[in-house]
Order: C-alpha cells, then sequence, then structure tokens
C-alpha cells in the first residue's frame, strides 16, 4: 500500500518536513559510501538504537533515540519512507507549526524506539528508519484530517485491497482514492496484527520489520494531537 498523494492543501511551506527528507537521504548517501565495509558497520552500531545498550546506559546511549531516525538499510526502505513523510507530514507541520513539529516528530520516534526496544525482544539488534517517527505522524493525521482523501496505488495481487476499493472514489486501474480514516486504519491494522502475531527468527546480516516501533509511534501521534487539539481547542479540518 502505497500513498501518492492527499487532496489536502497546506498554508505554509512545510521546511521542517524537507529537511528531514533531506538530512535522510544525506546519511543514505554516507552510508551507501560505506557499503558494507567495517567502517559501515561500526557507523550503524554507533548511531543506532540498540535496546540492550540503551537500556543499560541510558545517559551514554540517549543520542540514538534520535540519530537512528536518520539511516536506512537500503534504498527502498529509504525511499519508502520519504515516500510516506512527504505524503502526510507536510500538513501535520503546517497544523502544527514547525517548531512543534519538529519536536513531535522527534519525540514520536524517540518513543516508537522505546516500544521496540521493551517489546521487540530483539535486545542486541540495532534498530535504524524513519518508520517509527513516521508512524506518529499518520496517528497525527487520522486525528486531524480522518475524511480528507488519500490517493494510494493498490498492487493487483493484494486482495484485501480489492474489497477496500468499494470504499474508493473514482477508481482508475490500480490507483483509487480512499478517506484518511480507512487508508491509516487499514494500515495500522497490519502494523498491530504483525506486531502480536509476528515471530521473527533472526539471523546475521537478516530484516526485519520494527513492527511494535510503528504501533508505538502511531500511539503517540494520536494521543499527543488529540491532545493539542483539546488544549487549543483548534478544530479538526475535515
Amino acid at each position: 500500500m502505497l500513498p501518492l498523494r492527499d487532496a489536502n492543501p497546506r498554508r505554509s511551506l512545510p521546511w521542517v518536513t524537507y529537511g528531514i527528507a533531506l538530512a535522510c537521504v544525506v546519511v543514505y548517501v554516507h552510508q551507501a559510501r560505506l557499503g558494507n565495509s567495517l567502517a559501515g558497520f561500526v557507523f550503524t552500531i554507533r548511531y543506532g538504537f540498540i535496546p540492550e545498550r540503551f537500556f543499560g546506559h541510558p545517559l551514554t546511549a540517549a543520542p540514538t533515540l534520535v540519530t537512528n531516525l536518520f539511516l536506512h538499510g537500503n534504498l527502498l526502505h529509504l525511499l519508502g519512507n520519504l515516500l510516506f513523510l512527504l505524503v502526510f507530514a507536510d500538513n501535520i507541520e503546517d497544523h502544527l507549526g514547525s517548531i512543534p513539529f519538529a519536536v513531535f516528530y522527534l519525540l514520536g520516534g524517540a518513543l516508537a524506539n522505546v516500544t521496540y526496544g521493551l517489546l521487540s525482544g530483539s535486545p542486541r539488534i540495532p534498530l535504524i528508519g524513519a518508520s517509527g517517527a513516521i508512524s506518529a505522524v499518520l496517528g497525527g493525521y487520522l486525528v486531524v484530517f480522518p475524511r480528507l482523501r488519500v490517493q494510494a496505488f493498490i498492487p493487483p495481487f493484494l486482495l484485501p485491497w480489492l474489497v477496500l476499493s468499494l470504499f474508493a472514489r473514482v477508481p482508475r486501474f490500480f490507483l483509487l482514492w480512499f478517506p484518511a480514516w480507512l487508508f491509516i486504519g487499514y494500515w495500522f491494522l497490519v502494523q498491530l496484527v504483525e506486531a502480536t502475531t509476528h515471530v521473527a527468527t533472526l539471523q546475521p546480516g537478516a530484516s526485519a520489520v520494527a513492527w511494535w516501533a510503528h504501533v508505538g509511534g502511531f500511539a503517540f501521534g494520536v494521543v499527543v494531537v488529540a491532545v493539542f487539539l483539546r488544549r487549543t481547542r483548534a478544530p479538526r479540518w475535515r
């Protein structure tokens, strides 16, 4: 499920969102330059979030709660995260304000990391990637813009989406418009099911999705943005 755009005009330039995206690209170029060398391995270990290290030495390992958000495992990992970031984060930044959004994004990613550390059962495996923080963005988007439409690319082999297409507007090939509550709700359901049922057999060099980081980040986004709306009495946009 790949979001392509949303029908949600913004009122200001999302410079924090663009800055985050650029930082992820710059760091990935550096990672690609290091490749599979020892220096590349050391870079990932140093700046990735390792639960065992964090819970054993929280003060010294605290920076990795944030630094790991800018590292990615491969190009597809990076592009997938950037796609979700650029579709959804600009409107949350527009709604919260650039500085509050920056704090929201980093705190959401940090909490997602801690959730992963507590519940994943993989204390020694480095966690890298922006998806935990982006999950917080999705949670906030669901609260503020539940009815706005999101266009998504639906691969033909994903049968559940053929059922969901009954709720879509203006189907065209495999490009469908969905209300945000349906698109994000389905996305979160997948994360929750995978987090609670998935049993990973992680071997050195293997990859795995940090499902619990997604769940923790999403929950943070929902709660924080809901509290923000209540305290500021800001209305939902649509």
